[in-house]
């Protein structure tokens, strides 16, 4: 009998086997034969990937396949990702209208600025360029409508944002302040050039010979969320800056009650007679210095029988009247002192050896006392441990010996430290108190952000005083933008993302701090639990650099392009979602 008609489909057939479904998608033909329809299979496509099995199909059914460059042209394509991530985070904190109430072409400067400092930090001429015109290196410019922004106008809106500082910090205090407790903490950076009045000769904490400096200031709540940043003319003491800080915190934030934290080089002695003590409301957490705690054991109020059950004994002195004070001895810190002092006195010995035998050689001897002197003053000091040798020098020889005592009195001293307080036991314990001072760590971890890998805020090349505090004041905002996406993302991040359970919070705050057991995990695996990759804040924002945004249109027309954004991978989709953001196309 003969066929009749026919056409060709694709079919997919299932069958289950033993609980297990599988799935065949063929190639037929449909063809009446008589009064019956029947099939014929033409060819087996289950091996074709589903692209191409969906274009065999869509043939079939009779459309007409054209590749995409023919239909479209990519007029443009920008690094799209980060940047929207970091805007909508910026935006979801209020921070937008933290910086001002009413929307201006100058906030949203100032905000590409924030976001282009977290992205790709670089100067203002740079920035300028990465988000203008068709120099623009992600779509920055486009989302916040500045891309024809040029350098005088970045530098206009810092002048603009300057005066507002105040305030920003004000309402920064009123939403993270709650608790009172504040930890504050300086740091100094290099500045290029020598024409601004806040550029001086100080401490170099950045080891750049023959470089002025400034000096910045800044408060943490105590998580460590920046609130107040505050810059100071390069020459200016620690101490120094504390008086400033009090009035903030008193008058301009209104804090009645408020416990500040800073390390034993800021609140000394002097500060805290001359600005703390007298001002009612005001406690603090600070540290004693190595004379003060020498003295105590001196005159026996500190001594090893204090840690014969703990490593951590409150005690009262007559010296600081009205004082709680911390004693602690970490052993892992007493071991590692005495191994490196051990270390350096020896270094420093073969140095004085090569000096000594040089003095009895038979050629080229060194003789002299004053020639001698000159040899023994370049090395004598070059390990720090000078103090602790007897040197005698004559015109034909040297002797040195160790001050056996002075070293035992000092290593007397290995692994113990002293925190002091005015606050009351019944406020906080002395466990907590200690582990209070230690969190000023969160101040010093922002400080290595705002300066290093993160945010760049060196070298500074500004030479307005009110440009320089400006600069600053821009990167301590995008240290509060990033200190927020860092919350959110450390569960993908090799921070620490669990909370201490019961039986942390019970343990010595002289301890050593333990990671949780997922932190632990995540560094050795370099995955998390759910299989994602651990990766650093850095390299996460360059993973969704990759989603990108396209402007197409059909070729040749003039038509105004539309836009396509990159469909989120599932490890960029998980990141957003940890952010609480969405990318839309």
């Amino acid at each position: 009998m003969a066929k009749r008609g026919g056409s060709m489909h694709v079919a997919i057939t299932r069958r289950t086997y033993k609980g297990k479904v599988y799935q065949t998608v063929l190639l037929r033909r449909t063809y009446r034969e008589g009064d019956k329809v029947k099939h014929e299979t033409l060819g087996n496509l289950s091996h074709l990937p589903p692209q191409a099995i969906d274009a065999v199909r869509r043939c079939l059914n009779g459309e007409k396949l054209v590749e995409a460059q023919s239909q479209f042209e990519c007029v443009r394509s920008l690094p799209h990702g980060h940047v929207a991530a970091t805007l909508q985070v910026l935006r979801s904190l209020g921070l937008e209208k933290v910086i001002a109430s009413r929307p201006s072409r100058e906030r949203d400067l100032v905000c590409a600025m924030i976001v282009a400092r977290i992205i790709a930090p670089g100067s203002k001429l740079a920035t300028s360029r990465s988000i203008s015109g068709q120099t623009a290196e992600t779509s920055l410019g486009e989302l916040l409508e500045v891309d024809n922004a040029c350098e005088d106008d970045l530098y206009e809106a810092m002048d603009w944002l300057l005066p507002r500082q105040a305030r920003i910090e004000n309402e920064l205090a009123k939403r993270h302040l709650d608790n009172t407790l504040v930890l504050y903490d300086v740091t100094s950076t290099y500045f290029e050039g020598t024409k601004c009045p806040l550029a001086k000769r100080g401490h170099n904490r950045d080891k750049k010979n023959g470089k002025l400096q400034i000096v910045i200031g800044l408060l943490c709540n105590a998580e460590g969320c920046p609130i107040a940043v505050e810059v100071f003319e390069g020459n200016t003491g620690d101490p120094q800056t504390v008086a400033s800080q009090v009035r903030k915190l008193r008058k301009r934030f209104g804090l009645e009650r408020v416990v500040v934290v800073g390390d034993r080089g800021m609140l000394t002695e002097a500060r805290i007679r001359e600005d703390l003590q007298s001002v009612e409301g005001l406690s603090w957490i600070t540290a004693l210095r190595s004379p003060a705690i020498k003295r105590l054991v001196e005159c026996g109020e500190v001594s090893q029988s204090l840690f014969d059950e703990a490593n951590l004994a409150e005690i009262t002195s007559a010296d600081f009247p009205g004082e709680r004070l911390m004693v602690c001895r970490n052993p892992l810190l007493a071991h590692d002192r005495a191994r490196k002092r051990e270390e350096l006195l020896q270094a420093t010995e073969a140095e004085l050896a090569k000096i000594s035998a040089a003095t009895r050689r038979v050629r080229n001897r060194l003789k002299g006392a004053d020639q001698i002197a000159l040899k023994v003053g370049a090395i004598r000091n070059k390990h720090k441990v000078g103090k602790h040798f007897e040197i005698e020098i004559s015109d034909e020889s040297l002797r040195y010996s160790r001050k056996v005592d002075k070293i035992r009195a000092e290593a007397a001293l290995d692994g113990i430290y002293v925190v002091r307080t005015n606050v009351p036991s019944e406020q906080m314990s002395a466990n907590d108190t200690v582990r209070t001072y230690k969190s000023l760590s969160a101040v010093e971890r922002a400080f290595r952000s705002m300066k290093t890998v993160d945010l760049k805020i060196r070298p500074i090349f500004h030479w307005k005083d009110e440009r320089v505090k400006a600069h600053v004041l821009l990167c301590m905002l995008a240290y509060y933008v990033e200190w927020h996406m860092r919350q959110r993302l450390a569960p993908l991040l090799f921070d620490d993302h669990e909370f201490e359970d019961g039986a942390a919070t019970q343990r010595s705050a002289v301890d050593k701090a333990e990671r949780s057991h997922a932190a632990k995990q995540k560094a050795a695996l370099k995955t998390t639990e759910d299989g994602y990759v651990v990766e650093s804040f850095r390299s996460l924002l360059a993973m969704l650099g990759t989603i990108v945004k396209n402007w197409l249109r059909p070729p040749g027309s003039s038509a105004d392009p539309f836009t396509l954004t990159t469909k989120p991978n599932e490890h960029q989709q998980r990141t957003l979602t940890l952010l609480d953001v969405a990318i839309g196309a």
